[in-house]
This record gives C-alpha cells, structure tokens and sequence, in this order.
C-alpha cells in the first residue's frame, strides 16, 4: 500500500481537543488528485476521509485565518482523473503507520539538535533540545502571534559582526537582511560562517506579495566589481558550499544572467572546489538566459515555484507563473547541473496541491526540495492563514523523500532555501556523487 495515503489520512485525522483551535488543509480531506501513484504498482485510490473523534492524533495546523481570502482567479493545469478505489484500508493502516512513527520522527530531530550544536554530547541534553523543536503538544494561545517553534534569538555574537562589518566594506547585500530570514543568526555566527549573497543589488523590478526586498521599475545598474568582490569574500570564509541568490532583473536584456554567470567563475577560479548553487529567477522566460547561466560551471542550478498553482496569482508578481517556472528547472536540468525548488506551506494551500506540485517537480527533474512556514514579514505583505507543526513538515519530508523520489527534502517551519543545514547534506551527496563518477569507493 501506498505511504501516499497512510501519511495523509494520519496527518488530516482531526483533534478533539476543546482549548485548541486547528484546522485541516480542507475539511473533509477529499481526494481528486489527477495522477495515478508513480512509484507503486498499485495507484492511490480516490477517497473521503471525515474525522474519528475517538482519535487523538496530533493535527496538521493551527488556524490563525481571521477572514475569508481574497478571491483571485487560480492558474489552470491539465487534470486527468486518478482510478477509483476502497478507502478504508487506507483508513486502518494510517493509524498504525502513524502510531510507529514518531521514533523516526524524533531521531531526525535529534540529528537536526546536534547539527545545529555540536556540543551537545551528553544524550539527555540532545533528548532536551530536540524537544524544544517540536514546540507544545497543543495549539498556540490566541493572543500569540506566533507558536513557540518559530522564536529565534536576535542574531548576536563577535563572528556575526565581523560577517556584517566585511558584506557591508565589500557593498555586498545578503538575501538574510533583505529577505528577513529567520535563521540570520544561525548561519552567520556559526564556526564557519556564511551568509547568502544576492546579486544584482538589493532592489527587484517584481513585487510579489510574500517578499521583504525592496522592489522598483529601474533599480540602480549592476555594480561591476559585485563578481569579484563576491567571490573574494567567499573563498575568505573557508566554507565548501556556498548559495548565491539575485533579485529580478526585468530591466537588464539577459535578466542579469550574464552578471550572474561572471560570479560563477571567478568563484570557481579563486576557490576550484567549492560547491556553488544559485537561486535565480525566471529570467521572464528566456530559456537561453537559463541555458548560459546553467553552463556557466555551477553545481545547483536552484529556482522556486514558491507555491501550490492555484495560489500563484494572489502570491506571485503577474510576470511570474507556475508553468514557466517548471519550464526554467526542465531547461536546467537539461544542461545536466544539479536542480532544486522550494515552496511556502501557511498561505492557504491544500494537501493534494502539495503533492501535485511536488509531482510536477519531479516530472521536470527536479533533484531537492525544501519545504519552510511562510512568515509575513510587514503588514503589507500577505497575511499567514495557518502555522504548519514541525510534525507535519516531517510527514512532508517522508513523503517527498520515500514516496515521490526527491534526492533530498528539507521540511520544517524555519527551513529556507537556502538553509545551512541542507548545504552541509548537499555537499556531501555531490562530493560522493564526483567520487562514483570517477570510480573511486565510496561510503554510504
């Protein structure tokens, strides 16, 4: 049987609990999803799932939408209709793959503790920390902004000053600062600090409703020293894997491709085996922008369709779509690098889309997927319409690690696209990837 269906039916099981307030993606879970099971002989059924009281299963989101969304018209994708079938075998297994569960589950957090600290060496203290991941066991007060699991220290420490005082001598933005990511503190105060460099300048032609950066129609030209001065205080950090990110540049012919290109090599001129992903743009469709930066000698070539695609008009710019973004990432992998994409969970998405848009990835080709809670980040922005539990990313990433065949998912609420902890995995999968290729051993 399918994990497809077991891990949904556990995840969407309603929690009776009379001091909380939860919500399912879509109450009843209905399935209509259009594609038959890839990686099975035996395709998902089509089912209804209505809550069992008697239940407690932990629940997938805590509700915070106070009114109904704005209507906006939703991007059309071509629907074939998956066979008919008995949902109730489903039903039974859910509960007991659920019930065996959280051991893999909590072991994973238990490695996520001690990646982000490696000083916790006695057991007790890595059982503590990993505990303080998952958050309370019931849902967050009503006058709480946000649950417990999504409070970050303010970024502090003598390593995260001397990152800054060097970005800011070299005119060099951070998609950390820009953006107003979460996890600033983490990556730059780190043993081996590194923060994410955006290209291009700090001011995008785009404004799409979930995003912090700066956004103009004629933003400043391209600073001409930014490749070098880039990947000089790259090749100072000592870190094996660096990400490199640009706003949208409507404005430049190439879509700043060629800026973006230059970096690329420099880098790998100064520093020859670092690992290099950039996460780009669309480059407002224009496959031979996307073919020229893919050849430029990059590793991962890094695009995010950011969301499900009935939500792609309320969320993104107009300019930006789900199909052509799903062209950008066939394109890339074509030139044979290394593909990955992202998507916001909390913008009102439902668990079929997910796992549609999850599907579609992977028909492009897409190797790794990263799955992160979406934060408003100003009152003009989008509001959150629920907060996924750090429980449900990691259903996310079983799922799209056993059942839809990613190389690597990275799921929780303060994951990113570009998060310290997946670089050091990516790494480490590329370098064992080279070492086959060249016919040398390798340790799994």
């Amino acid at each position: 049987m399918s994990i497809r269906g077991t891990m949904l039916d556990s995840a969407t099981a309603s929690c009776s609990h009379p001091s909380t307030s939860y919500c399912h993606s879509s109450s009843p879970l209905t399935r209509t999803s259009r594609r038959p099971a890839r990686r099975h002989a035996s395709p998902l059924p089509t089912y209804t799932h209505h809550p069992h009281p008697q239940r407690h299963v932990p629940t997938t989101r805590i509700s915070v939408l106070q009114e109904p969304l704005d209507a906006a018209p939703a991007e059309t994708v071509p629907q074939t209709a998956r066979p008919q079938g008995d949902g109730r075998e489903l039903l039974q297994q859910a509960e007991a793959s659920f019930s065996g569960s959280e051991e893999d589950a909590f072991a994973e957090l238990v490695r996520m503790a001690v990646a982000v600290d490696p000083s916790l060496a006695k057991p007790q203290q890595r059982v503590t920390a990993a505990s303080s991941l998952l958050g309370p066991p019931v849902g967050t007060l009503p006058n709480q902004s946000k649950p417990p699991w999504l409070r970050q220290r303010a970024p502090q420490g003598n390593r995260y000053q001397e990152l800054d005082t060097q970005l800011r001598g070299l005119k060099l933005a951070t998609v950390c600062e820009e953006a107003q990511c979460p996890n600033i503190g983490e990556c730059w105060n780190g043993d081996m600090g590194t923060a994410t460099i955006m290209l291009l300048g700090d001011t995008c032609t785009r404004g799409c409703k979930f995003c912090a950066v700066n956004t103009a129609r004629t933003p400043p030209p391209p600073d001409e020293d930014e490749p070098i001065n880039t990947a000089k205080a790259v090749a100072s950090w000592g870190v094996g894997y660096i990400v490199m990110t640009s706003v949208d540049r409507d404005d430049l012919p190439d879509g700043g491709a060629e800026h973006f290109a230059k970096t690329v090599r420099i880098m790998k001129e100064l520093k020859p085996s670092i690992l290099v992903e950039c996460l780009t743009s669309d480059f407002q469709g224009d496959m031979a922008a996307v073919r020229h930066l893919a050849r430029s000698g990059l590793d991962v070539f890094a695009h995010n369709i950011e969301t499900v695609a009935s939500l792609q008009r309320r969320v993104r710019d107009p300019r930006a779509n789900y199909r052509q973004s799903l062209e950008v990432l066939k394109t890339a992998k074509e030139c044979g690098v290394y593909t990955k994409s992202s998507i916001m969970l909390g913008l009102g998405e439902t668990d079929d889309e997910i796992i549609d848009t999850m599907l579609d990835l992977k028909d492009v080709g897409v190797d790794i997927f990263t799955l992160g809670q979406y934060l408003q980040p100003t009152p003009r922005h989008l509001p959150v319409q629920d907060f996924v539990t750090p429980e449900k990313f990691e259903f996310w990433r079983r799922f799209g690690e056993e059942e839809v065949g990613f190389r690597y998912v990275a799921s929780g609420p303060l994951v990113r696209s570009s998060y310290k902890a997946g670089e050091f995995f990516l790494e480490g999968m590329i370098h064992k990837d080279q070492a086959r290729a060249q016919g040398k051993p390798v340790l799994d």
